[in-house]
């Protein structure tokens, strides 16, 4: 009697194992949404931005007192960021404390793009280098962060902020950061 390889089944066990990945992959909630490890942790220090012209300047402190807030992380230069800005506009308005931090971006262009869109922003530093981003786990802008009233990160969006998104996803957990 002939032996038979165990090589010959490697072939249908990998693509066994690839397609539940995939499956598993496709069934998230929000296939879009990239992990975080910050999810809990106090936010990252501030220390490092700087203000930006004479807006009010954003400090650490800021993250850590008063009530639910957002932190955005945005540029100029960034188009997703501009489809977004109406959003952050209507989040503001109806009192959501929302600071932002401009990423990698120059200040005159920077200010220009507030003085053209508006300014949502309770507070602003610019993190030109973009050392403060990297220590949130800032994937790209726009970025943004839901956190508690003591500074714990409670959520991270990745992405432009839609009017969909913003009633499915962020509003629901700026109620639940406030819980």
């Amino acid at each position: 009697m002939a032996k038979i390889n165990p090589l010959i089944a490697l072939p249908p066990i990998l693509f066994a194992g690839l397609a539940g990945l995939f499956i598993f992959g496709m069934g998230r909630e929000d296939a879009q949404q990239l992990p975080s490890s910050q999810i809990g942790r106090d936010a990252p220090s501030l220390a490092a931005v700087t203000p930006l012209g004479d807006l009010a300047p954003l400090s650490d402190e800021m993250l850590r007192t008063g009530g639910v807030k957002l932190v955005n992380y945005w540029a100029s230069w960034c188009a997703p960021c501009r489809v977004e800005h109406p959003q952050l506009e209507t989040l503001a308005q109806e009192g959501v404390t929302i600071y932002g931090v401009n990423y990698k971006d120059e200040a005159p262009a920077a200010q220009k793009f507030l003085a053209e869109m508006g300014n949502p922003y309770a507070a602003i530093g610019q993190d030109e280098p973009g050392r403060t981003a990297l220590e949130w786990g800032v994937y790209g802008v726009p970025e943004t962060y839901i956190l508690t009233s003591d500074g714990k990160i409670a959520y991270r969006f990745a992405g432009p902020i839609t009017v969909e998104i913003m009633e499915k996803y962020i509003k629901p957990e700026i109620a639940k950061a406030g819980e």
